[in-house]
C-alpha cells in the first residue's frame, strides 16, 4: 500500500508540519509512504500530475484556510482522474465540520484534530484489510464499518454516508516523534518546531482556545531536537507553540539553551509580552543579536476590546515589557494589531495602530479578523452585528461598530504598512514624513489613498518606482519641493540596490572623471573598502545629522557605501575635501 501525503503551504519557503509527523509516527508500519509540499503559487493541474506519478493508493491532504479551496480542487480532479485512489482529509481547516465536509466533498476519511494516532489505527486497518484481500475476496460493506468504527476521531464514507468513530483524547505529546531527518533537505525553509501544545488563555478569536491544557514535551528532547537543527544550518525555526513563555521555567530552560549554542540560525516565537518576568528577561540580555525574535500578539490597545475577546491584560503592561525587550538591543519583535474587533471602530483601531507604531517594533502586522470555524467568536458574531464571508479565511466585512468602507480603508494602510515598514528599506524616508503628519497613521492613510488614486494597488509596479512614488506624494499631496526629500529617497535607495545604473530622478552632480578621482581618494585612505567594491554618492544635505536629530542641513557630503555589506555607509567628506 502506497500513502501520499501531500502540503500545499502559503509559500515555497514554508515547510508543513504535520505530514511531517504523521509519516514519523507510522514510520514502523509495513507500507510506503511518501511526503510531497507544493505551494498555493503552483498550478492545480502540476500538482495533480506530479500526484498522480507517484501512482498512490491514497492521497493525505493537510487543510488550512489559506489553502481549502486548492484542496478540494486537487480532489475533484483526482477523483476524475482515477476514483480508486482514496482521498484522506486533516487539519483545523475540516476538524470542526467534519460530517458536513466529508459529506460535500469527494473522498473517503477525515481525521479530526490532532491526528497522529488516528492516522496510524487507520494505516494499521487499510494494511490489514489490504492483507485480507490478497488472500480473500469476500469482505462485505457492513464488516467495514464494523471494523472502522472504533478509529477515534476518524470520519469516514461508505456509499455516501457518513459514519464517526468518536472523540479521541489528546495525545501525549512526548510520544510524538521528531519529524525531520538527515535526508531532509532544509536549506532556505522555514523550519517549523513545536515544543508544547495547547494554550492556557482563551482568545474567543483564536482555535487555540479550544485545548486550553498545555502540554510540554520533555526539556532533554527539545535541547536534542533543536541541536539536531542546528547542525543542520537551518536559517529560521519557528516555533509554533501559542504561547511559549507560558511556563517560566520551560522557556527559560531553552532559551538558556539556544543562547548557549555557536550558531547562525535564528528562533522565532509567539509570546506574551505581559508575562515576562526579570528573570527571562535577564536570561534574554544575554543572548547574541539575532538569534531570537519574538511575535506579540498586541492585537488592540483599547482595554474594553481586550475584555470583549476574552484577553485579561492591560495595555499598559504590554508596552512595558515590549519596551524592555527593546532596551536589550538584541531581539527583534514582531507586533499584531487584529482590525474588526467586537468593540473597536475605527477611531479606536487609529489610536491602537498609533500606539503600537510608536513602540518602533521591526515589524508591525496588520491583520483582519477571521471567524474561523470552531472559534467561540462565530458564537458571538450576531451580538457584535458581525458579518463574515462564508469562504476561507471568513474575513470580517463588518460589524456594528465599523464599516465595510472603513475596513477596506484599513486595507489600504495594511498594504503600504508591510511594503513600507516591514522591509525596513525606507527607513528614512519614513522617518522624514512622520515630521510631516500629526500621526503615523495619518501618514499611511493619506499614502494609501494615494496608491488607491494613482492605480498603483491595480498594476505591479517596479521596484525603483516604490522609491520614485515618495516624490510623486510629496509633490501632489503635500505640494512641496523635492530637494531636501529626493536626498533622502536617494540614501535609502543606494542602501539596498544595486549602486551602478542609479535611475535618472535620483542620480547626482558629480561625472564619471571626478567619481574616479574620489573613489581613489578612499581607496588611499584607512576605511579600507575593497577595491571596487563601494560607491560614493555626493548629498546635498547631511543625510546621517538628519537621521541622528532629524534636522535637515543642507551641506554637501560624501557618503561611501560598501556593496558588500549594506549597514557600513561611511562619511569620506574629509578625504575627498
Amino acid at each position: 500500500m502506497k500513502v501520499t501525503l501531500v502540503a500545499v503551504n502559503s509559500k515555497f519557503i514554508h515547510s508543513n508540519l504535520a505530514v511531517r509527523y504523521l509519516k514519523a509516527y507510522t514510520e514502523d508500519l509495513e507500507y510506503e509512504c511518501n511526503i510531497r509540499e507544493f505551494s498555493i503559487n503552483d498550478r492545480v493541474e502540476r500538482i495533480v500530475e506530479e500526484i498522480i506519478k507517484e501512482n498512490p493508493d491514497m492521497i493525505a491532504f493537510s487543510c488550512y484556510i489559506w489553502n481549502i479551496e486548492f484542496v478540494k480542487a486537487l480532489a475533484n480532479l483526482i477523483k476524475i482522474i482515477n476514483n480508486d485512489i482514496e482521498i484522506i482529509y486533516g487539519g483545523p481547516e475540516v476538524s470542526f465540520n467534519g460530517e458536513e465536509f466529508l459529506e460535500n466533498n469527494v473522498g473517503e476519511y477525515l481525521i479530526q484534530g490532532e491526528g497522529e494516532n488516528t492516522y496510524r489505527e487507520l494505516i494499521l486497518w487499510k494494511s490489514y484489510k489490504h492483507k485480507l484481500e490478497q488472500e480473500s475476496k469476500n469482505i462485505k460493506e457492513n464488516e467495514k464499518v464494523l471494523e472502522l468504527d472504533h478509529i477515534r476521531g476518524l470520519y469516514y464514507k461508505i456509499d455516501g454516508e457518513v459514519y464517526y468513530g468518536g472523540n479521541r483524547n489528546n495525545m501525549y505529546i512526548d510520544d510524538v516523534i521528531f519529524p525531520y531527518t538527515e535526508e531532509d533537505d532544509l536549506s532556505n525553509k522555514i523550519v517549523y518546531y513545536e515544543a508544547s501544545r495547547g494554550c492556557p488563555f482563551g482568545c474567543k478569536y483564536c482555535l487555540s482556545s479550544v485545548d486550553r491544557k498545555v502540554r510540554l514535551r520533555d526539556i532533554e528532547k527539545v535541547k536534542s531536537e533543536l541541536k539536531f537543527l542546528i547542525d543542520k544550518k537551518v536559517r529560521l525555526v519557528k516555533f509554533v507553540d501559542r504561547t511559549f513563555n507560558c511556563n517560566e521555567n520551560f522557556a527559560v530552560s531553552i532559551w538558556k539553551f539556544l543562547i548557549e549554542q555557536d550558531t547562525e540560525t535564528k528562533f522565532h516565537f509567539e509570546i506574551s509580552a505581559d508575562l515576562l518576568t526579570e528573570n527571562e528577561l535577564k536570561v534574554l540580555s544575554k543572548a547574541p543579536k539575532g538569534r531570537i525574535q519574538f511575535e506579540v500578539g498586541v492585537q488592540t490597545t483599547n482595554n474594553n476590546v481586550l475584555k470583549n475577546i476574552n484577553r485579561h491584560v492591560n495595555f499598559k503592561n504590554i508596552r512595558e515589557k515590549v519596551e524592555e525587550v527593546k532596551n536589550l538591543k538584541n531581539i527583534s519583535q514582531h507586533l499584531d494589531l487584529i482590525a474588526g474587533l467586537p468593540g473597536e471602530d475605527f477611531e479606536s483601531f487609529r489610536r491602537s495602530f498609533n500606539d503600537v507604531y510608536l513602540m518602533e517594533p521591526e515589524e508591525l502586522q496588520l491583520g483582519f479578523l477571521k471567524l474561523l470555524k470552531g472559534s467561540p467568536m462565530r458564537i458571538e458574531a450576531d451580538k457584535w452585528g458581525m458579518k463574515y464571508s462564508p469562504y476561507p479565511p471568513y474575513e470580517i466585512l463588518e460589524t456594528n461598530h465599523i464599516s465595510y468602507d472603513e475596513l477596506l480603508k484599513l486595507k489600504k494602510v495594511e498594504a503600504v504598512v508591510d511594503k513600507y515598514y516591514n522591509s525596513q528599506k525606507f527607513n528614512t524616508i519614513l522617518k522624514y514624513f512622520m515630521l510631516k503628519f500629526s500621526n503615523p497613521f495619518e501618514f499611511y492613510y493619506s499614502l494609501g489613498r494615494f496608491f488607491e488614486e494613482k492605480g498603483y494597488f491595480q498594476r505591479n509596479i517596479s521596484a525603483v518606482d516604490y522609491y520614485k512614488v515618495f516624490l510623486e506624494f510629496n509633490c501632489e499631496k503635500l505640494k512641496e519641493s523635492n530637494l531636501i526629500l529626493k536626498e533622502i529617497v536617494k540614501y535609502d535607495y543606494l542602501m539596498f540596490n544595486k549602486k551602478r545604473g542609479i535611475p535618472e530622478f535620483l542620480r547626482g552632480e558629480t561625472d564619471k572623471k571626478e567619481n574616479k578621482e574620489i573613489k581613489t581618494k578612499v581607496m588611499d585612505s584607512h576605511f579600507n573598502f575593497e577595491k571596487n567594491k563601494f560607491h560614493v554618492e555626493k548629498f546635498n544635505i547631511n543625510v546621517i545629522h538628519f537621521i541622528e536629530t532629524n534636522e535637515v542641513l543642507k551641506k554637501n557630503i560624501y557618503l561611501a557605501y560598501d556593496e558588500k555589506d549594506y549597514k557600513n555607509i561611511q562619511n569620506v567628506t574629509d578625504i575627498i575635501h
